[in-house]
């Protein structure tokens, strides 16, 4: 089974490099969460990936989500406030490794894409995955929780805002963000008090301010919790003005998570606006 759950990660993979690609080469700037939810529809679930985790979100698209940081530490994705975007190398890879079999080869065993090789500027191999595009935007299949936003008094907006432009794919993984980073993020939830902080659900304390690691362009906050069932949000700059729940969504619903006790760590990417743990 584990096998089976590792090629489907693979081929989505591969089909998130082609879909950016393609787009890229129709003139498109296609939104993080649209190239992920197209490469479901492309590889759909098996019955254990559609299994809902605690937070509500399937399990293969939690696992396709964190598959992407290794993109990013090949050099070939950069993530930023404003979306995803190929470099240079990512579009080169989409060509030196056409399949999913060899993608997943060069990325367990790092190995860069030949020098040599030029940035293609048109489809190659990746026809096959830009024309198997459903028509009109492909959806993932989420299960979306009903509760509503945890803030006293706050009403929850459950609508995704329009995702901004991303610009065009620049020359290295470094060569620029696609937005700048927010100043804070915070994981606020019924568990502020564990974390040592004086309340529960209040973005401005410094105990649950996330920190931002530069090398897969992650928010984390590590930290040991008791055993229970906890609701939590991601706030930005300290504040309640901006808020994402589960999915992702602004001024969502809550996410949730059943803990077994012990250490967790809490990622938030703020190109999909959701939080993963581990």
């Amino acid at each position: 089974m584990d096998n089976v759950i590792g090629n489907n990660i693979d081929r989505r993979l591969k089909a998130v490099l082609d879909i950016m690609a393609a787009g890229a080469w129709r003139g498109e700037k296609p939104g993080a969460g649209e190239v992920l939810a197209e490469a479901i529809a492309l590889v759909p679930f098996d019955t254990e990936e559609g299994k809902l985790l605690s937070g509500g979100v399937p399990r293969g698209h939690k696992n396709l989500t964190t598959a992407t940081t290794k993109l990013v530490k090949a050099g070939w994705l950069v993530k930023g406030r404003s979306g995803w975007s190929l470099t240079d190398d990512g579009l080169r890879a989409t060509v030196a490794f056409p399949d999913a079999q060899s993608l997943a080869v060069a990325l367990a065993a790092g190995t860069p894409v030949p020098a040599e090789m030029p940035v293609p500027t048109a489809p190659a191999n990746t026809a096959k995955a830009a024309s198997s595009k459903p028509a009109g935007k492909a959806t993932a299949t989420k299960a979306r929780a009903t509760k509503t936003a945890a803030k006293p008094g706050t009403a929850a907006a459950p609508e995704t805002p329009a995702a901004p432009e991303v610009p065009a794919a620049q020359n290295g993984p470094s060569a620029v963000e696609l937005g700048p980073q927010p100043e804070a993020v915070a994981i606020v939830g019924d568990f502020g008090t564990a974390l040592g902080a004086p309340g529960n659900w209040e973005p401005d304390y410094d105990e649950v301010q996330m920190k931002f690691d530069d090398t897969d362009r992650l928010w984390k906050l590590t930290a040991e919790l008791p055993e229970g069932f906890y609701s939590y949000k991601a706030t930005i700059d300290r504040s309640w003005e901006e808020n994402y729940g589960a999915f992702g969504v602004r001024g969502g619903a809550n996410h949730e998570l059943h803990h077994r006790g012990g250490r967790i760590t809490f990622r938030y990417d703020h190109g999909t606006k959701d939080v993963l743990t581990s």
